[in-house]
């Protein structure tokens, strides 16, 4: 039985990854100008190269390949977000997004990002792994937040009281 192209390894494995790599590669290198203004043709080769080096391996197709599904759903859980915020603040006009607001999103969707990076290289049991044998680990772990927290209230004196020094 002839299996359907669309969802074919080959097309998931191989012509999807090289179509996102070239298409970003090719678009922050037309934004950025780092070659040149006005120099597609440059910035196609250089896009296409990375590309094709990209997915000649699979380690790294399969690192793309794992982190799609991560970031659809993350895109979702922002649109959700962002609609239900703008369903409360639909009567105000000329109205943005607190930038505290904006920083703590991009702060844990940051984080979530990161984790999400160690869990599929496969790092997360030699990274964190041993965390959980030790009996003390998190009772240390806390400690430290706290001496954090402390130094940063002994710094910045003002930040949790909303007054401008």
């Amino acid at each position: 039985m002839a299996e359907p192209i669309i969802i074919s390894g080959v097309f998931r494995d191989y012509i999807l990854p090289f179509l996102l790599v070239f298409t970003l590669l090719f678009a922050i290198l037309e934004k950025s100008k780092i070659l040149g203004a006005e120099k597609r043709q440059i910035n196609a080769i250089v896009s296409l190269v990375i590309a094709l080096l990209t997915i000649s391996f699979s380690y790294a197709t399969g690192i793309i390949v794992k982190m799609m599904p991560f970031l659809a759903v993350v895109s979702v859980i922002v649109l959700v977000f962002m609609l239900l915020f703008g369903f409360f603040i639909s009567g105000k006009e000329g109205f943005e997004m607190p930038k505290w607001m904006r920083n703590i999103l991009f702060v844990i969707i940051g984080i979530a990002g990161i984790l999400f990076i160690i869990w599929t290289t496969g790092k997360w049991d030699a990274l964190f792994g041993s965390f959980s044998t030790s009996p003390n680990f998190w009772m240390n772990a806390l400690f430290i937040v706290v001496i954090i927290v402390a130094i940063v209230v002994v710094l910045f004196p003002g930040i949790g009281s909303g007054k401008k020094e």
